[in-house]
């Protein structure tokens, strides 16, 4: 799905946080899985082995993809035009993760910041950012990450430059975004693991900035 701008903010009464209720997907996907358990297609041992792996996965896989492409700029330029094949050329087979979706990757610039949702559900890179927090999958964010999205940056303490652009991504079950964030000044002399350390899950959604 194509980016959309948001360059106005409207008031609204709820902060993002986690919802108490489950929502209509996480019904859906209950009793998908009673069904699959059920026909025999797949046991519970091996669904509680799945979710122990995703579980595994943390954001310093998508920070190690970051790091390198600061440092290197021809590894952005792959980036940027076939993130699958260059997290490939990294280690990080993705299809080790069952992502049943393409990637792209959107790089942070002056006047223009990427910021990541999935209005529909949680779809979401979890092979390289780990598990999804809750805010993420909360109906609170899903639903004014798009209408508001300068007040929901404000809430995470990311105030942008005025003049600046906001590009809302808007993930599903085809396409997955990660965000490149703008590499923090001051970091010319920092090694890849250095830079990896600056970058967090918040800062690959798009809702922090990387701080030294």
């Amino acid at each position: 799905m194509s980016s959309h701008d948001h360059d106005h903010d409207h008031h609204h009464d709820h902060p993002v946080r986690a919802d108490q209720a489950p929502t209509e997907y996480e019904y859906l996907e209950n009793a998908v899985r009673e069904l699959l358990v059920e026909k025999g297609l797949i046991t519970p041992d091996e669904i509680r082995a799945a979710v122990e792996k995703m579980d595994r996965t943390s954001p310093e896989r998508g920070a190690k993809l970051v790091a390198k492409a600061w440092a290197d700029p021809s590894f952005m330029d792959f980036l940027m035009s076939d993130a699958p094949a260059a997290a490939e050329a990294m280690g990080m087979s993705l299809k080790a993760n069952h992502l049943p979706a393409d990637l792209v990757a959107v790089a942070n610039r002056p006047g223009h910041h990427n910021l990541v949702v999935c209005t529909l559900c949680s779809c979401y890179p979890r092979m390289l950012l780990g598990v999804p927090p809750d805010w993420y999958k909360s109906r609170a964010y899903r639903s004014r990450a798009v209408r508001e999205p300068r007040k929901v940056l404000a809430e995470f303490g990311t105030v942008l430059p005025e003049g600046t652009a906001v590009h809302v991504h808007d993930s599903n079950a085809d396409l997955r975004y990660i965000v490149v964030p703008m590499r923090p000044e001051g970091t010319d002399n920092y090694s890849e693991d250095e830079l990896a350390a600056l970058v967090t899950r918040d800062t690959m959604i798009g809702v922090t900035v990387p701080q030294i």
